[in-house]
């Protein structure tokens, strides 16, 4: 394990593991868990971690085959026992830490196409906190020498406690197949729900780009300039994951399908050398 990195400000502290997919491994505010929280030195993997961030694609691509300009790359499916590649790349590979302070920490992670994706980029992950604040910004360049999907968001997992509830704005939900792909876009307005006894696994669109948990210890903004929310939560579990996401889930393969098109499923194309980059906050108020 390289060092993990602590940052503080005031009464607001987020630990990360660089080496764990540049992942959060703890964010608490005057000393409540915010996101799934355990010290770095006891967390094992990302997908255990308070958040990570999914580059180059988010959710799932159907069966670990990537459909792209008329050529099926198979992909690792690197979420076993499932069928599918899931959450990019980028979680399960280390972070280098280019630059830190007390409250600000710059990570960069390089991939050259290999068999869990078949295009060459570069991300960094900016992490700065200030006091009630969680600031993230997530880049990607593309290193290949022809276009290349490129697909960003983050995976945070919050804390559900007796009385979180959850409200956002969203005008649309892609409902859910067995399989866990999406099926089909039907109009939605978001959420404005306890988790409690709440059972989602949904890509929402139109999202407005503020959503909100609230329960007896915390109040929460989460902003961000992307527009499509995937929220996953159900009475057996312990966290509410609110993920700020570019594409739909299995965009490529909709977009293949004639499902929708490019626009509305969030697909964006990098050119060689072009760059995307998205952000998120956290803020976060104590319950007086």
């Amino acid at each position: 394990m390289t060092s993990p990195v602590l940052l503080r400000a005031g009464q607001t502290a987020c630990d990360l593991r660089p080496d764990l997919g540049g992942c959060i491994s703890g964010l608490w505010h005057h000393g409540a868990a915010v996101l799934r929280s355990v010290p770095p030195t006891d967390l094992e993997r990302a997908r255990a971690s308070g958040c990570y961030p999914l580059v180059p694609f988010s959710n799932r691509i159907g069966q670990a085959t990537l459909l792209w300009q008329g050529t099926g790359h198979p992909l690792v499916r690197n979420n076993a026992p499932e069928p599918h590649a899931i959450h990019g790349v980028g979680w399960q590979r280390p972070w280098a830490v280019l630059e830190q302070s007390d409250d600000f920490a710059l990570l960069s992670h390089e991939h050259r196409a290999d068999e869990n994706w078949p295009f060459a980029y570069d991300a960094s992950q900016t992490v700065r906190l200030r006091e009630g604040a969680l600031e993230l910004t997530l880049s990607a360049t593309n290193q290949s020498h022809g276009p290349a999907p490129m697909g960003l968001g983050w995976h945070p997992y919050f804390v559900k406690r007796t009385r979180s509830r959850i409200a956002f704005e969203a005008t649309g939900r892609w409902e859910m197949g067995e399989d866990k792909l999406p099926t089909h876009r039907a109009a939605a307005r978001g959420l404005d729900a306890d988790c409690a006894r709440l059972d989602v696994d949904h890509c929402f669109d139109g999202w407005q780009g503020v959503a909100r948990l609230r329960d007896e210890a915390l109040r929460l903004r989460i902003t961000s300039d992307l527009k499509r929310l995937v929220v996953f939560t159900n009475d057996t579990r312990d966290f509410v994951a609110v993920e700020p996401v570019s594409h739909v889930n299995n965009a490529l393969a909709l977009l293949h399908g004639g499902r929708a098109d490019a626009t509305d499923l969030g697909v964006t194309v990098l050119q060689p050398g072009e760059s995307m980059t998205v952000q998120m906050t956290i803020e976060m108020e104590s319950v007086q």
